[in-house]
């Protein structure tokens, strides 16, 4: 059994559709100020349907896995799970999360739903073997879980609210896998696809980055000019917060191939994404 669970974990790629229902959490008590029992309901959905994307995505990947040192262990190629019943298991976690978002939202919902999932799998997957830049348009990956707690709770889809947070998130995806890649050049080119090593140097990614990394700070700090955010304090620490991304976020001005700046700077961000999205959702439900 902890076998099957550590299988099911890899190729769901838990920690990574965690944080996709958080957001989408996030999108739905910005629209509300409440958390209620539909919003469990649309949690549980975009979660299973996140999950079953990640799925599908290891038996799209399957064969370019099998290349890369990082990946060749997982389920598929590793042949610890058939390709044909990862890709049954994919089909069932889908299905189970569009009837639970149906349930907990609405069509508009259910709507955003398969198209974030149309985009990952059909559009940004096959993408990233053609093009070192897929990441621009993959993030919209990102930018869509937010939208759709938005529109599950009624909200506007053309509200400056919903439109600035999701914003916010597709910038942060960008700094978020170009950081990434700056540690897995090598297993990306042994998997012969496209990276931005072929066109800039490392130090010029790295510079790139956090150039980046300095526009998700800067969209953050609009979050408050739309009226997200109401209380001083929360206010007050977002800035904080940014100050202190900016300034640990210099070390990949100093970049080298030890990789250890850029490891640092890809926890920061994303612990600050993370920080974010907590205090702003405290600021609706509590204060």
């Amino acid at each position: 059994m902890k076998e099957k669970i550590k299988i099911l974990s890899e190729l769901t790629k838990i920690r990574i559709t965690f944080f996709v229902m958080i957001t989408t959490g996030f999108g739905y008590i910005a629209a509300t100020d409440i958390f209620n029992l539909n919003l469990l309901l649309v949690l549980a959905g975009v979660l299973s349907l996140a999950c079953g994307s990640a799925v599908l995505n290891h038996y799209q990947e399957r064969f370019t896995d099998a290349l890369m040192e990082r990946t060749k262990n997982r389920p598929i190629p590793s042949g610890k799970i058939t390709p044909v019943k990862a890709l049954e298991i994919s089909i069932l976690l889908i299905l189970i999360g569009v009837a639970l978002l149906f349930i907990g939202g609405n069509l508009l919902s259910v709507f955003f739903g398969i198209l974030n999932l149309i985009w990952y799998n059909g559009i940004y997957t096959p993408l990233k073997r053609k093009s070192s830049l897929a990441i621009i348009p993959g993030s919209l990956v990102g930018a869509f879980p937010p939208v759709i707690g938005w529109v599950a709770a009624g909200g506007d889809l053309l509200n400056p609210q919903i439109l600035m947070i999701a914003f916010f998130f597709f910038i942060w995806q960008i700094p978020h896998f170009w950081l990434l890649l700056l540690v897995l050049d090598k297993d990306y080119k042994n998997a012969g696809m496209p990276t931005l090593t072929n066109l800039f140097s490392k130090n010029q990614l790295a510079r790139i980055t956090f150039m980046w990394i300095m526009a998700t700070a800067i969209s953050s700090l609009l979050l408050p000019m739309v009226a997200l955010v109401e209380t001083e304090i929360i206010k007050y620490l977002i800035v904080f917060s940014v100050i202190l991304l900016s300034i640990n976020s210099l070390k990949l001005l100093k970049y080298s191939e030890e990789n250890s700046s850029v490891l640092f700077a890809f926890r920061n961000i994303n612990f600050f994404v993370l920080f974010v999205v907590s205090i702003i959702s405290i600021d609706k439900l509590i204060l």
